[in-house]
This record gives C-alpha cells, sequence and structure tokens, in this order.
C-alpha cells in the first residue's frame, strides 16, 4: 500500500513562496490483489498544510512587534514613573533638610545612598527595546540638567542646595553632585542592565562611597596612616557595602533573566569594591572628587576583570 507521502510530495515540491495551483488529483498506481488504494487527500488537508509551512517562516510582523508602538508607550511610562519616584525622593530629602531633622552632612550622604540604589529598583520595568536605556537615562540625565541650573545659580532652591552639598554653596553642584549624576546616567545609557560594569559603577558610588562616609565619621577614630582624613572603618565599610549591593544587584537582575550570577562574577565585584576602595581612600580623591574617582576606579577595573 502506497503511504500518503506519496501523494503530498509533489505538493512540498513547490516553493513556499509559489502560487499553488490546483490541479487534478494524481492517480495512484494499482494496488496489489487484496489491498485497497489511498484516497487522494481532501483539499483542507491541503490548506492546513500549507499554512503550517507559512507559519514556520518569519514575517515582519513577527519582527517588529515585540518593539512596536506597545512597547514604546509601556517604557514611556516606566520612565515616568521612575522620574516620579526620583523626584520624590530629592523632594522628601529637600523637606527633610528644612526640618532640620538630620544634620547637613548625614542629610547629603542618605540622598546619596537611596537615589541610585532606589533607581536601579525600576530597570526591570523597561522593555527590551533598544531605547530602553536611553528612556531610563531620562530621569538622571535630568538631574543633571537641574545641577547646572542650581549650580549656575539660575535657578533658586535653598533647600536642594543645602541638602546635596557640603557647605551649602551652590556651586559645589557643579562637582559632586554633578558627577554623580552623570556617572548614573552614563551607567544606565551605556552599559545598561545586562552589564555587570553598571552595577558596580552605582552599587560602589551610592552604596560604598555613601556608607564610608557616614561610618567613618562615628566609628572612625583610627585614621589611615596615608591619610588622617580616612579610616580604616570607614574604608572597610565603603568595600562591604559596595560588594554586598552589587552580589545583591547582581542576584536581583539575575532573576528577571538579565544576566547570568556566577562565582566568578561575585568575584569580580569584590575585587572592583577594593580597588575603589584603596583609590577613595587616597588623598587625590579628596583633591579630585570621590564621586568622580570612584565610578572612574570601577569602570576601569570592572572593564578588565567582566
Amino acid at each position: 500500500m502506497l503511504s500518503l507521502g506519496a501523494h503530498i510530495s509533489p505538493l512540498l515540491a513547490y516553493p513556499p513562496h509559489a502560487p499553488r495551483l490546483r490541479s487534478r488529483p494524481i492517480p495512484s498506481a494499482p494496488a496489489s490483489a487484496g489491498a485497497r488504494t489511498a484516497s487522494p487527500e481532501p483539499p483542507c488537508f491541503r490548506r492546513r498544510l500549507f499554512a503550517a509551512d507559512r507559519s514556520r517562516r518569519p514575517t515582519m510582523a513577527a519582527a517588529i512587534a515585540p518593539e512596536a508602538g506597545g512597547s514604546l508607550a509601556h517604557d514611556l511610562g516606566s520612565a515616568a514613573v521612575t522620574a516620579g519616584v526620583a523626584l520624590a525622593l530629592l523632594r522628601f530629602f529637600e523637606e527633610l533638610a528644612k526640618r532640620g531633622v538630620f544634620e547637613q552632612k548625614l542629610n547629603r550622604k542618605l540622598v546619596h545612598i537611596t537615589v541610585g540604589m532606589v533607581f536601579l529598583l525600576f530597570w526591570p520595568l523597561f522593555s527590551s527595546g533598544g531605547y530602553a536605556p536611553l528612556l531610563a537615562a531620562l530621569a538622571p540625565g535630568i538631574n543633571i540638567i537641574r545641577m547646572l541650573l542650581l549650580g549656575l545659580g539660575v535657578v533658586k532652591n535653598e533647600a536642594m542646595v543645602k541638602s546635596m552639598s557640603r557647605s551649602g554653596d551652590c556651586r559645589e553642584l557643579l562637582k559632586g553632585p554633578l558627577y554623580y549624576a552623570a556617572t548614573i546616567t552614563l551607567a544606565t545609557s551605556v552599559f545598561w542592565r545586562t552589564s555587570p560594569i553598571a552595577i558596580a559603577l552605582i552599587c560602589n558610588l551610592c552604596a560604598g562611597d555613601g556608607i564610608a562616609d557616614v561610618v567613618g565619621r562615628r566609628l572612625g577614630r583610627e585614621k589611615l596612616p596615608y591619610n588622617p582624613n580616612k579610616s580604616y572603618a570607614g574604608s572597610i565599610a565603603m568595600a562591604v557595602a559596595g560588594f554586598l549591593a552589587s552580589v545583591g544587584y547582581m542576584h536581583y537582575f539575575h532573576t528577571f533573566g538579565f544576566i547570568e550570577e556566577s562565582w566568578y562574577m561575585a568575584l569580580g565585584f569584590l575585587v572592583v569594591s577594593l580597588a575603589a576602595t584603596l583609590v577613595e581612600s587616597h588623598p587625590i580623591s579628596t583633591q579630585l572628587d570621590d564621586n568622580l574617582t570612584v565610578p572612574l576606579t570601577s569602570f576601569l577595573v570592572g572593564s578588565l576583570v567582566f
């Protein structure tokens, strides 16, 4: 008995893009005695066959659908939510500075720690589109403009200046706070959530450097021999905080499938945090700005180990 493939093989000989011509059924060969001849397949079977073949070929709709208007609207909404949360945090710490809840230096470091760490939490909201990191970078990018306007005296906001500067001088915003916003903008728009360098940059700058100052001012009795302005307690706190924050966000982004966590990556984060701590404790960081030297060191060392 002839198999059904003998009847449909002529159909499959046509290219998938060629129009299907209707023709008379191909007569089957005489069957042996006592055997039944196979009946020709019905037209509905042929339609299903070609429909399945067409469904296996990539289409333009399948190629552009994930990045089409729906994803753009989603990312615009995510950018609005992220920027709104960042602005709300800054407003919150401005109000704390007005009321004198914390001393000015502590309030400034709390801003330093929380804004960047919270910002990272919102990265998974965005799609995988090529424009997603640019839209995510809008929030810190807008903060760059704010630092420039405040630092140059174009816009007046004493509460914000007080919450983000050491001395209350608006021109100070053109250094550390501007470097801070620029680092987060660069890490977001260039490296994004699939790169451990982005995690190392932000975690060592925000968690590491921020915790170092808080702990160093309270427990830093023993000073470093090569820098009397830095302490063992502050430097140890920076290395530990930067490393733990990096590993925590490695696992966080791994749960969303953005990166593959590993012991090697965790060891790389430890190396980066130690290098950033050594540079931050050096007097050159005081002369320049640790908001510049810490992310620069994290980038250079991270580029070597990851």
